[in-house]
């Protein structure tokens, strides 16, 4: 198929190609993959993308992303870590959570490290998992 392109201002556009049923989920893999370093099982990764996003990933879908990109996830989390950290901040979320008719009131804790290279590493504490 052939696509007349008006020129534009700053000679910026990049033809791309479409694969066949591509779908644009806004880089759904990389939020998959990071609930899932949290710690979360395939069935609540589902029910979270679900909650924030409104619509369904299936527990397939997201079980064949994390499969994917295993070894990776492996790395993070065996990545060595400094004795020091200069700079340290500690916060957490409070939020609702419904399980079998009740609902309970939940806190996600999340650490941020600033070593002193400047480098910065996202965790949470491992009392909270």
């Amino acid at each position: 198929m052939e696509i007349d392109v008006l020129p534009d201002r700053e000679s910026s556009f990049e033809p791309k190609i479409v694969r066949k049923c591509q779908k644009d989920i806004s880089s759904i893999e990389d939020k998959i993959i990071a609930i899932y370093a949290k710690g979360l099982t395939i069935w609540q990764i589902s029910e979270q993308i679900e909650d924030m996003y409104g619509f369904k990933v299936s527990k397939g879908m997201a079980s064949d992303i994390t499969n994917k990109r295993l070894s990776e996830i492996e790395n993070w989390r065996k990545r060595p870590l400094s004795s020091v950290y200069p700079i340290v901040f500690v916060d957490d979320v409070h939020f609702s959570v419904r399980g079998n008719n009740i609902i309970r009131k939940l806190a996600a804790y999340i650490i941020l490290r600033i070593n002193y290279e400047d480098v910065k590493s996202f965790d949470y504490p491992d009392w909270c998992k």
